[in-house]
Order: C-alpha cells, then structure tokens, then sequence
C-alpha cells in the first residue's frame, strides 16, 4: 500500500494561505501525514493564528527555521542572528507570542529523519554542516552541488525549504525537494507539494499552488504597525496591497 505525505515549508506567519492549504490537503483523504520545514513563524504578522492551527494537530510533524530560532532566542534573553529592521521585527513578534506556545516551539528540532513505507527521509529547513547554523542560501542550485552537499547521507529523499522557490533535483538514487514558500509570495498563492511513496519504493511528487485572498492579512500591516512593514510587503509579497 503506499503511503502519502504532504510537504509545507515558510508559513511565516501568515494564516490566511495556512488555512486554505490545510483545507485542500484535507480535502485529499490519502494524504496520511504533513511535514513541515520551518519558519512557522516571522514575517507576517498572524503568529498566534498560525500555531493554534498546526499545534491543535497530530499529523503534523516540524523542524525549526531560522526566524522560528531567532525569535526564541530573543524570548530567552539572548542575541538572535537578525539584525537592524528584521531584529525589530522579530522582537515585535516575540512580544506578541501566546507565550503557551512556546514549549512547544521549544521542542522543535532542527532535523527530523524518518522511514516512509520503508524509505528513508531527511527533513530540515535548510542545509547545515552542523547545528544551528544554517547555510548561506544558494539561489542557483545544481544536482552536482546538492550531491557533493549531502555526500554520504543516507536519506533517499531530502526535504528542505528557506529558500522560497520550487526545488526539485533527482538523481538515480536521491530526491531533492522544495516545496516552495506557503506563506509568502509575490502572487496570491499558497505553495505546497506532496510525495507518494509506493510499495515497491516508487516515488511520486506534485506540486501544488492553492489560490487564496490575502487582502484583509496585507492591509493589516498598516493597521499593525508591524515592523520592517514596507520592506516586508515590497520583498516577500510583491507590494500586492497597492495592485
């Protein structure tokens, strides 16, 4: 029997494509289990929105990001690795956290391994030689690149997001995949994929982009006065507010 997951990555924040993205995947009852690969959090400004949603669930499983990170850090009194209007931001976010979710942050890992109908998997934000530091982003990626990254590993699949574009890279023995950013983007579209793993190890993937409306979670940046506001909406959402 094959087993099917769900891949998220980069809700940063934003509920409004969170949930139209929950709804389809709930809508495919053969999707089994989602993963999720981090920066659940910063970025938009519907945190508290955004963790009731994916912690009321049980098949939803994480890895931590580096905005997830850097806003724990500053909860716990130490320096977090934004600086300038991100630091700003970032502490805006901190400080309107439900502070009941942050154990559960907390227990986040930065990597999750597991075996799905018999196959290996890596999950994780983004690549890392070692913990917690993530690598820089490489936004021209190749196979060659990816294979000589992860030489060794053992995992046959290798999920990971951060960088907010589609990636997906095969090999004869080896799946790289992004999913793509759920929760920001320069159009009004929430990304996700899925991953079929079949009996006889047989892999299939599909991308998807789930239309939704992000008037009211745009406008409300203004209405916030959320930090780092106008970069924000210029870089992660295309100043869509003004289209």
């Amino acid at each position: 029997m094959s087993y099917k997951i769900a891949v998220i990555a980069d809700i940063h924040g934003n509920a409004s494509a969170l949930k139209e993205v929950l709804k389809q995947i709930d809508q495919s009852d053969k999707v089994q289990h989602v993963y999720c690969l981090g920066d659940l959090i910063g970025v938009g400004h519907q945190t508290n929105e955004v963790l009731d949603l994916l912690f009321s669930r049980d098949e939803i499983s994480f890895v931590r990001g580096n905005h997830d990170q850097d806003i724990l850090s500053i909860i716990d009194g130490e320096k977090p690795n934004s600086k300038g209007e991100e630091r700003e931001h970032h502490h805006w976010i901190a400080s309107h956290l439900n502070p009941n979710f942050i154990p559960k942050l907390r227990n986040i890992p930065y990597t999750l391994r597991r075996q799905i109908n018999g196959v290996p998997f890596l999950f994780l934000h983004y690549h890392m030689k070692k913990e917690p530091k993530f690598l820089p982003v490489n936004y021209d990626p190749t196979i060659d690149e990816l294979e000589k990254l992860y030489d060794g590993e053992q995992s046959k699949v290798v999920c990971f997001g951060h960088h907010h574009v589609v990636h997906h890279f095969k090999n004869d023995h080896q799946l790289f995949l992004n999913p793509g950013a759920l929760g920001c983007s320069h159009n009004p579209t929430a990304q996700y994929a899925t991953i079929t793993v079949g009996d006889k190890h047989n892999i299939d993937t599909s991308f998807f982009e789930v239309p939704y409306d992000p008037s009211d979670f745009l406008n409300d940046y203004e209405r916030l006065k959320v930090p780092a506001r106008e970069f924000i909406l210029n870089n992660f959402f295309g100043n869509q507010h003004n289209k």
